[in-house]
């Protein structure tokens, strides 16, 4: 029956009028109250479009470097910084204020929050220096260093990791035969 088209409902009638199957017993309770049909989609599944959306893409083309900030961090509340720029130019438009200027005052405020987010780091890395103490990681870390941190244990790994030092023991072992080969082959040429 795959190769016919409709629901159980609709192949079961062809096969009925058909002849080629009996009328079940439940068919008559069926057409009485037919299941319900679903709408069905063409396949194409229609882009979610915000009205910040324009000012998150301008966002990151004047700052890339925000590119990989956590959009859905889970266990946090918190929006990334192109939302909530987007959003403060939406609210200043809101407000009667032309888009130019509107996304100028965004950007300050964006740069503002940032150089005194560093600031208050750098206090507290010498409070920290100042009752001997080991200065704490950084709370506002680039998300390139994020990654970096995540990755350094797999980057410690491999000076440690037996099967990867018999491998590079192995590719020092060709090294030196290639050379020595190498060596003999134009000691005989002269």
């Amino acid at each position: 029956m795959s190769y016919m088209r409709g629901d159980l409902l609709t192949k079961t009638r062809k096969l009925v009028k058909g002849l080629a199957k009996p009328a079940p017993t439940w068919l008559k309770a069926m057409e009485q109250a037919p299941p319900v049909v679903f709408p069905r989609t063409d396949g194409k599944m229609k882009e979610i479009v915000l009205p910040e959306d324009v000012y998150v893409k301008k966002f990151f083309r004047k700052h890339p470097d925000s590119l990989y900030h956590d959009a859905v961090k889970i266990s946090g509340f918190a929006p990334p910084p192109a939302r909530v720029f987007a959003w403060r130019v939406l609210e200043l438009k809101e407000q009667g204020v032309n888009e130019d200027d509107a996304m100028a005052v965004a950007d300050m405020e964006y740069a503002a929050e940032k150089k005194a987010k560093k600031q208050a780091y750098k206090e507290l890395k010498q409070i920290a220096r100042s009752e001997g103490k080991r200065p704490p990681p950084n709370p506002y870390p680039s998300a390139i260093k994020e990654i970096q941190a995540e990755e350094k244990k797999y980057v410690k790994d491999r000076f440690f990791n037996p099967k990867v030092l018999e491998i590079v023991n192995k590719m020092k072992e060709d090294r030196q035969m290639f050379l020595q080969d190498r060596a003999a082959a134009s000691g005989e040429g002269q």
